[in-house]
Order: C-alpha cells, then structure tokens, then sequence
C-alpha cells in the first residue's frame, strides 16, 4: 500500500467510462480474485480532469488507481520508483534521466512510451489551468532519449520538482488519450472508471491488461456521502466496507466497542486552515490578523468540535515533513491581547465575513471561530456554500470572503499558499519567497534549514490561522488489509487493499 489521501472536493457529474485496452501483457489479474470493495467518501469530485479544475477529490479518486506517475511517494513520505524503475541525477542537479518500465499500456491500448512523458509534462506547462500547474515552471525541457529513456532539464536546481512529479502533476497522460479527461480519464494504472451515479457513487473496474501486479479487489466502489451520520451507519449496516475519513470523531465508541470493525489513526497533510483575505479589508492590516489570532483557543476548538482528535501545528508544515517545528507559542490564545490588537488597528470593531465550505469540519470549527472571534470585539457574518463548485468559484476563484475554514491536504504546499500573491490568500512577503526560492535550489540542510524560516514568518506575520492538522481516522471491516496508518499523498490508493 503505497498511501492514502485525506478528504476534500467535491461535486456530481454522471458518466460511463471505457472499459480497458484490449491486450493481454501477461502480468495483469487474469488469476486474481473477483471481488468487490465499497468505501465510504465524503467529497465527490466536480469532475474527472484534474488538469483544469483544482481540488483534493479527483485525485483522490484517480491517482495511483486509474493514473500513475514516474514517480510515487511511499506512506513515509519517500518517493519511490513507480512508471519510472530508476532514475540518475547529474552533478548539477539539473538533469534527471529515468528509465521507464517495459510493457505499460494506457487503458485505451495505447503503449506507454518516453514520448508519453514528454507530452505530459508539457502538457502541464501549456495545457493545465489549476494553481498546481506551475510546478512545472522549473522544467527547461523534457526529451525522449528513445522509447525508454526520459531526459528533464531543469532552469535551475530544485528539490521540490521531483517531490511534486510524485503527485497529480507527475500523473502520465497518453497522446491519444486527452480528448475528453473531464468524463473518459486514459492512464496506465490498474483501475478504469467503469461507471459513475450521480450524486452516489464511482466504480473502477480492474484492467484486464495491467502491466504490474494485479490489484486484489476487482472492482471498487466509491460510494459518496454528504452526511456523516449516513456514512456511519452505512458502515454499520454493512453497505460499505471501508470509511475513508471519518468525519464525526466523536462517533468512534460506536466502531470501537464493535468486533467487528477496526480503527485506523494516524496523521495527515490536511492543515486546517482560517483563511485571511488580505487583498482587501479588514485582513489588509496585520493587527486584526494578529487579533484574530489571539482571539483563537485552538486547543479548546480542536476538543469541542473535532472530538480532540489531531494535531495542533502552528503554522503550515505537518510532523511528517523534515522542516516541521512547533510554532503554537509564536501567538498563544490571548483574550486580552486580542482584544486591545483589535482596538489599535486601523479596523477596531471590524466585521468579518466568514464563508464556510460545506464540509463536516468547517462547518463544526466555524461556530467555534465566530464565538471566539465575537468575544474579541469582531462582528461576524457567517454563511455557507456548497462545496465545491460555489465555494472555489465564490472564495478560490473570485475572492468573495473575509475569512474561510478549509483543509489543504495537497503536500508540503507551503509555497502554494504563502509562495504565490495571486493564490485566493493574495499573501505577499518578499521575504518569505526570498526563503522559499533559497529552500527550493540548497542542498538538503540549506532546504531544511529556510523551509523552517518560512514557517516561521508566516506563523509569525499572522498569515492565516491553523487550527489544527487532520489526523488520519479510518474505520474497516476487521478483514481489510493494507490500510497504512498515516495519509501523506493525494489518493486514496486502493491498489494495496485485500480481503483476508
């Protein structure tokens, strides 16, 4: 089991999809077992092209299971060999030579070549209109050697390009394979999408002509719920056989004290984060960040609604990173002190509009924030919007709020949020980028060591508030396998799972 995601994203579409390529490479599950898994999700993606709509949820759903990358990340956080056996890295660090398995086919029969990867990663750079996408930036250009054999030239050194190849946008497209990504996805993994319901459910159908090892399960059931009750009593009664996250922690007792279930609890990328518009007023003044800040118990919240389950951090970098540190006493819960940074900022009193996704955490933390808040001396108008497509377009998109509540689970997205002013933060502190460029092109202590400074001056400037890392809280049926204990990377990678 390579890894498993965490939540996000969602939407409804209808679709039926292309069975597999015809072939037979003699490696795929002619043998396996026929078997079904259902799993409980919680956010249902918008659509199926992650290349044009940003969000957690296709990913999720596709990534490791329909896409592959050169390229993966293990459930430590490694990054280890998947389309790609090996790979060298010159002196320089500029120039990355993999060498690609043999006998991998697209689901639409199409032989998976080194051509393949230089379409896909400049697709990225040409194609691609997600705030992801400039990941590639770094990339000088990509030439196939021959059938097996990818040269990348980078501009510059980096050390998180090959990080970020582990991710959706290392994901290999075919050439013959792009023509309708948002409801026929084309990749080399093991799955296809064989069937989506509406509003319910997506199934992938195991390949008949993969080029790896064959999944257990040969079809998988993503069954989609917007209620946290329902999810649960789905697993209850024996519907689903997996809840992917749960999303009432203080249910657990209910599996728990049940033989017939297990717990798995570990930890993830999700930073929860209150999010501080600071393109307009009143997050335009760093005091009424700073007030907000304050005015935040983060412990009391975490207890109150997410049953004390999680971590709290400090600032945007999670545990399993190298550079994490501590940085919950940078700005410590401070009644007072909120109320008398409030009083002195350019917007005493200010009104706050928070726009609250509707997702289980954001919506239980948010009558958190805006009673702490209110007890600061801030007005507070909360409203809510259906997630995701009115919350990306009205919040990500459009910059319509104040302040929101959402978990970024993509990993190690620092950059993404404090690195870019035009990312729906619109944070911009030369000094902080200046930090991140430096991390970005060092060596691995200069890495750790700026990535450290980042975290630090944001936490320290007030960028946003975090409210707490999202543990990874799972519950299965006691015959499940291979589920990991922590969730590190964007899918929920059902490829590892068995029944036994």
């Amino acid at each position: 089991m390579r890894r498993l995601a965490a939540l996000l994203l969602a939407g409804s579409v209808t679709l039926t999809a292309c069975s597999a390529g015809a072939g037979d490479s003699g490696q795929g599950p002619s043998s396996a077992p026929s078997t079904d898994l259902a799993v409980g999700m919680v956010a249902e993606p918008a659509n199926l092209d992650f290349t044009t709509t940003d969000g957690a949820a296709i990913p999720q759903a596709l990534l490791d299971n329909v896409y592959e990358g050169l390229v993966a990340v293990d459930d430590e956080g490694g990054i280890v060999p998947r389309l790609a056996k090996s790979w060298d890295i010159s002196p320089d660090r500029r120039t990355y030579t993999f060498h690609l398995v043999e006998g991998a086919t697209f689901s639409n029969g199409a032989p998976f070549t080194a051509e393949d990867a230089v379409f896909s990663l400049d697709r990225v750079k040409k194609d691609w209109t997600t705030s992801l996408a400039a990941a590639m930036n770094v990339v000088e250009k990509a030439e196939a050697k021959d059938d097996a054999t990818l040269v990348v030239t980078l501009a510059r050194p980096s050390n998180d390009w090959l990080y970020r190849m582990t991710t959706r946008v290392g994901a290999m497209f075919s050439r013959t394979g792009v023509a309708d990504l948002a409801t026929k996805p084309v990749g080399t993994g093991p799955y296809t999408v064989d069937a989506w319901t509406r509003g319910d459910s997506l199934h992938l159908a195991r390949r008949g002509d993969y080029w790896g090892s064959a999944p257990f399960f040969s079809g998988v059931t993503l069954k989609y719920f917007k209620d946290p009750t329902a999810l649960n009593n789905a697993h209850l009664t024996d519907a689903i056989d997996v809840v992917s996250t749960v999303q009432a922690p203080e249910s657990l007792g209910q599996f728990t004290s049940d033989d017939r279930f297990q717990v798995i609890e570990g930890t993830t990328n999700g930073e929860v984060v209150l999010s501080f518009n600071q393109a307009r007023a009143p997050f335009d003044d760093p005091k009424v960040r700073r007030a907000a800040r304050q005015a935040i118990d983060t412990k009391s919240l975490m207890e109150s609604c997410w049953a004390g389950r999680g971590t709290l951090i400090g600032s945007m970098v999670p545990p399993t990173d190298p550079w994490y540190e501590d940085l919950t006493g940078v700005r410590p819960y401070d009644l007072a002190a909120a109320k008398a940074t409030l009083a002195s900022s350019t917007h005493p009193g200010a009104t706050v509009r928070l726009r609250l996704p509707t997702l289980p955490y954001a919506t239980s933390c948010g009558q958190v924030v805006k009673s702490d808040l209110e007890k600061a001396g801030f007005t507070v108008q909360l409203d809510q919007l259906e997630f995701p497509a009115a919350w990306i377009t009205q919040v990500m998109k459009n910059g319509d709020y104040d302040a929101s509540i959402v978990a970024h689970v993509e990993p190690r997205d620092l950059p993404t949020l404090y690195g870019n002013p035009e990312y729906y933060l619109h944070y911009d502190n030369p000094a902080v980028k200046a930090a991140i460029a430096t991390a970005d092109a060092g060596d691995e202590n200069t890495q750790i060591a700026k990535m450290k400074e980042a975290a630090r001056l944001i936490s320290e400037d007030d960028a946003s508030e975090w409210l707490f890392l999202l543990p990874n809280l799972m519950v299965a049926t006691k015959d499940i396998k291979g589920l990991p204990e922590n969730a590190v990377g964007e899918s929920f990678d059902v490829t590892g799972l068995s029944r036994g």
